[in-house]
């Protein structure tokens, strides 16, 4: 089932699945209003000929300039298109195109220009004139205009859709807002107000020595979705643990671990095949079980806005914003134990992401990259303020802590001016206040003082 739907998620991301079901549509309305006039409607449709009233030669001319207009449109149309996808890729990361590539609009878009194309083609074929017995689908002429008018607003439409598209506000909300979507659907439950300790459900009784048998993966790729529930019966019928040795999102090389089983001789080949088809690898990461690909598409945008050629503060610290807000989501959110039972049973060990390896995600890099720049510094300082205000987990706290300690000592380092010292050491003491920190993460602040 895990595998359909990722098959799903990938026909719905591409650029011919939505074009082809309005095509297909479109066929089938032609086909439909043809019928129409071929029964009934001419009689009843020749009452206004001012509307329905074109002859064979005046159809097939509508109709030919239709068409022809259209098959134009859709080779502008994705012209705009690439030339959108090469600026996205070349300003902020490649990382987003399937983002652009899985747009509703612009899907939509190419399969309206494409089926008003076929539209036309369907009804010119029936139309017929002198010796071959005159027959003009007149309501079917009609829609034809009627929606080569519309194509020519849903142009326009898509002209401004590119525009702002292109925007890095546009870019990075999208993508922050798909990663919350994938968080509210990964990690459905909430952990409440009360204090939570993250590993609770992870210290458990050490595990039995027991041999290892190692599953190797059969292709170079990311690993973009597990079958949980796959592995989890596996492991009942061998009577067995399955231990996952790469995560979701991960890079796996042909023929390494990719899983192991508690076993005492090595598993047949068909147990082979069976847990290798719980793993779904392919050429690039999603969204679909992977949450932390959208944290690293954000990051992305932010390293290349503060790479030395670019330097665009404002864009990263946007960037910084959205990564807040996701954590903060996340912040929320209860992680599943990555020890899963059955009937009392241990079945399936794991790997997962953690509240401290997204927060390192999100700001190690970012923090690497923004030497001396005090803007981007304090704007991370506030996010984590933010969302420590969120959580009294003390294992999330304590990442914040730790991710506040290293932003403040790269501020020691490389802050010069007494001004902005000042302003990060006041916005510190607020982290601090918030995150109710030990005294070593003000150490920074207070030797300052004394300077």
């Amino acid at each position: 089932m895990n595998k359909f739907k990722q098959l799903w998620n990938n026909m719905r991301s591409s650029f011919w699945f939505m074009p082809s079901l309005i095509v297909a549509f479109s066929i089938a309305f032609a086909i439909a209003l043809i019928e129409a006039d071929s029964i009934e409607f001419n009689r009843w449709l020749a009452r206004w000929p001012r509307l329905f009233g074109a002859g064979a030669e005046g159809a097939r001319g509508i109709l030919s300039t239709i068409a022809g207009s259209m098959i134009t449109v859709v080779g502008v149309t994705f012209s705009m298109i690439l030339v959108t996808l090469a600026l996205a890729s070349s300003q902020y990361t490649s990382r987003i195109l399937r983002n652009f590539m899985s747009s509703r609009v612009t899907q939509v878009v190419l399969g309206i220009f494409t089926g008003i194309f076929t539209y036309c083609l369907i009804v010119l074929r029936t139309i017929r004139s002198g010796d071959e017995g005159s027959f003009v689908p007149s309501l079917a002429v009609f829609f034809g205009v009627v929606l080569a008018l519309g194509g020519v607003g849903v142009l326009i439409f898509f002209i401004n859709h590119i525009a702002s598209s292109i925007q890095a506000s546009s870019i990075i909300a999208s993508v922050a807002d798909e990663t919350m979507k994938a968080i509210d659907r990964l990690f459905p439950e909430s952990l409440g107000q009360g204090p939570f300790d993250e590993d609770r459900d992870q210290a458990t009784l050490p595990l039995p020595e027991r041999n290892w048998q190692s599953v190797p993966a059969r292709r170079n790729g990311y690993i973009q979705s597990v079958d949980n529930a796959a592995l989890l019966r596996l492991a009942r019928e061998h009577k067995t643990i399955v231990r996952m040795e790469r995560g979701i999102g991960e890079f796996v090389v042909d023929n390494s671990p990719l899983a192991s089983l508690a076993l005492d001789a090595p598993p047949d080949q068909e147990t082979i095949d069976a847990l290798q088809a719980t793993f779904s690898i392919n050429r690039y990461r999603t969204l679909y079980q992977d949450s932390s690909f959208g944290i690293r598409q954000i990051v992305d945008v932010a390293l290349k806005a503060l790479s030395p050629g670019i330097n665009d503060t404002t864009t990263a610290i946007m960037c910084v914003d959205y990564l807040t807000a996701i954590l903060a989501r996340f912040a929320s959110r209860e992680i599943p134990s990555s020890l899963r039972h059955e009937d009392g049973e241990l079945r399936v060990i794991t790997i997962g992401p953690t509240f401290a390896s997204l927060v390192a995600e999100s700001f190690d890099q970012i923090r690497g990259s923004a030497t001396g720049n005090v803007a981007v510094m304090l704007r991370m300082l506030g996010g984590l303020q933010t969302i420590a205000s969120l959580t009294a987990s003390p294992g999330r706290r304590h990442a914040l802590r730790e991710q506040a300690d290293w932003i403040a000592e790269l501020a020691e380092r490389t802050i010069e001016s007494p001004h902005d010292r000042a302003r990060f050491e006041s916005r510190l003491a607020r982290v601090c206040e918030t995150l109710e920190a030990e005294p070593a993460l003000c150490a920074g602040e207070e030797k300052a003082t004394r300077q």
